[in-house]
């Protein structure tokens, strides 16, 4: 419980610094308000064609009586739907660190120059960082997916389905949603995936105790385009203290309360790619 409210304070500092850079904090929304538009046109569409759709993929039910075939295709427009609202919330972090991978990495790397010490950079032209983005959101969205499949069968056992199950789902959400949103800070490290899942699973508590409270908040996206810019910051300041990198606060940018929020346990040491 200790390292989760560690990972929190992580979540808590990340919303103070964007508080106290306003102009970083404006920017920061631009990519999540974009992708929320569009995950909104997309949602909308869906539900204004949802009944053609499932006629359109379900020939079968053609032929059956007219109770029947109702009863049948509204339920899978249901299910239709249901998924589609699903895939777009485990999806839209993704989508918006895509979107905003440049907005986000300078948001990063000014939390980085904030603390001190060196300001780690991949190096790497903007086409291959978004390539890399991409290719690594795929694998974790798979992941997720698997976890949700998963998840969705136990969810029929009397009892656990409907407790221990959400809980769970919670937790895989708020751990991989961790992973999307450290990485910005780890990849201008140079640091892969397997690497990453890696560090985050020896803290796993952290982890949870940053993932797990935006996962809850990111089921609504609205609240999860403001709380983006501030998520990205304090990813970015948990990175820091996991890979043990440390830095006196100088400079007259910085106006964010120094101090490291981990305590003695982070066994990486600071590695950074030449550039």
């Amino acid at each position: 419980m200790r390292d989760f409210g560690v990972g929190f304070g992580y979540l808590v500092q990340g919303q103070k610094w964007v508080a106290q850079h306003g102009r970083q904090f404006g920017f920061g929304l631009l990519p999540g308000l974009l992708a929320l538009v569009l995950y909104v046109g997309a949602l909308g569409a869906l539900a204004f064609n949802v009944t053609e759709v499932v006629a359109w993929a379900t020939p079968v039910a053609d032929d059956w009586s007219t109770l029947w075939r109702e009863i049948f295709r509204d339920v899978m427009a249901a299910l239709l739907l249901g998924f589609s609202v699903f895939l777009a919330v485990v999806t839209f972090t993704a989508v918006t660190l895509l979107i905003g991978q440049p907005f986000y990495e300078k948001l990063s790397e000014d939390v980085d120059r904030s603390q001190g010490g060196d300001v780690p950079e991949s190096g790497l032209p903007l086409w291959r960082e978004l390539l890399i983005s991409a290719r690594d959101s795929l694998r974790v969205v798979l992941r997720v997916a698997f976890y949700a499949v998963l998840l969705f069968a136990c969810g029929f056992i009397p009892v656990v389905g409907q407790t221990v199950v959400p809980a769970l789902g919670f937790c895989v959400s708020g751990f991989f949603l961790a992973e999307e949103l450290t990485a910005v800070a780890l990849q201008r490290r140079g640091v892969e995936l397997k690497e990453r899942l890696t560090l985050l699973r020896g803290r796993r508590g952290a982890t949870l105790g940053f993932g797990v409270p935006l996962a809850v908040a990111f089921i609504v996206p609205f609240v999860a385009v403001f709380l983006m810019p501030g998520a990205v910051a304090g990813a970015t300041l948990m990175v820091r203290d996991l890979r043990g990198e440390t830095g006196d606060v100088t400079g007259e940018d910085d106006d964010h309360e120094g101090g490291s929020l981990l305590s003695p346990g982070g066994d990486q040491g600071a590695h950074h790619r030449p550039h």
